[in-house]
């Protein structure tokens, strides 16, 4: 038995690296390779650009947009569970965007203008 063979100097250790942004191979040009078609994209970026910057605009985004999903259900018959539906929210393409624009409306109803958000939960 060599102590050696336990050691860890021949491993490799991954260590996590930031890239910036501009640096990324996300902006670089490809060589032949096809862009993935999503024809949702405009609307996403949209979404991820809009600014909360008045205190109706964030609550009419909190009233608008749901904390949970609206579609999920327990069906119940005599005290017995018959069946569940599940949530539905994330089969919609626009789930993550949506979300967090209800988010950064929250945000700016808390920080900005100092309300309490629980009535949004």
């Amino acid at each position: 038995m060599n102590v050696s063979d336990y050691t860890i100097s021949d491993r490799i250790v991954a260590i996590p690296v930031w890239i910036p942004k501009e640096e990324s191979a996300v902006n670089l040009p490809t060589t032949g390779q096809p862009q993935p078609c999503d024809p949702l994209r405009p609307l996403r970026q949209w979404l991820d650009s809009i600014e909360v910057k008045s205190p109706k605009l964030a609550h009419r985004l909190c009233k608008l947009i749901p904390a949970q999903c609206p579609f999920e259900r327990t069906v119940k018959l005599f005290g017995r569970t018959l069946f569940h539906i599940p949530p539905l929210c994330k089969l919609n393409p626009l789930y993550d965007e949506l979300v967090a624009l209800r988010f950064r409306a929250l945000c700016y109803l808390a920080d900005v203008c100092g309300e309490d958000v629980t009535r949004y939960c």
